[in-house]
């Protein structure tokens, strides 16, 4: 039996054969690599894109920010104009009649008209945030405890004298519950405000207590 042996000599890969296999070898390495790199690139560029539904998403969303920005503006101006309206009202009620002179029936049916003015802004409100919707009702609610405030104060200028003392003090009452209901509302404008980049904005009535912080900072 003849032993095994080797390939003969001229079945052998010469050392040049061998040297250039090893750079064609190495370039189809590189090739694959590069382009898995290209496919992998490609994919993460892919996933990392928003669709469709994501950019519909976020353009909802920037244009319920600046629905929401302009209901706060809007807001903000007829609290302030309401303001003027409901302040003096407020005080005149709650005013000491020891130290000063009663309103009389016919102020205190003007007052009842400017209520009703004062609630017309808010027969059809918009649609807003949640943040939003809180201080607009809020504000309302305000008004409309004022409004009662003015109803119990006519009907104790109009009943006989003997009368009078109990209903101008709920009407008082009344109208301390309005302005602190207005107190409410004004502090929940003011943060809207400043989450909306307006910046402080106070409507407070006169005399009540704030954060302090100038008109506009903090946007």
């Amino acid at each position: 039996m003849s032993r095994r042996t080797g390939k003969p000599s001229y079945l052998l890969p010469t050392a040049d054969a061998r040297r250039r296999r090893v750079p064609r070898l190495a370039a189809t390495i590189a090739a694959v690599g590069l382009a898995a790199a290209l496919v992998g690139g490609a994919v993460g560029y892919t996933a990392g894109r928003p669709d469709g539904t994501e950019s519909a998403i976020a353009d909802i969303r920037k244009a319920e920010a600046h629905r929401d920005s302009q209901q706060i503006v809007e807001l903000t101006s007829t609290a302030r104009r309401l303001r003027e309206q409901v302040q003096p009202i407020l005080t005149a009620i709650q005013a000491d009649p020891s130290t000063s002179r009663p309103a009389s029936a016919e102020q205190a049916r003007q007052w009842q008209q400017a209520m009703v003015r004062a609630a017309e802004p808010f027969a059809d409100p918009p649609s807003g945030t949640t943040a939003t919707n809180v201080a607009r009702t809020a504000l309302r609610s305000a008004v409309d405890q004022a409004s009662l405030a003015v109803d119990a104060y006519l009907l104790a200028v109009t009943v006989p004298p003997a009368q009078r003392a109990p209903l101008a003090e709920l009407a008082a009452r009344q109208a301390a519950q309005a302005a602190a209901a207005w107190s409410v509302a004004a502090t929940q404008l003011d943060q809207v405000n400043v989450d909306s980049g307006q910046g402080h904005q106070h409507v407070y009535l006169e005399g009540d207590s704030h954060d302090g912080a100038q008109e506009g900072s903090g946007g």
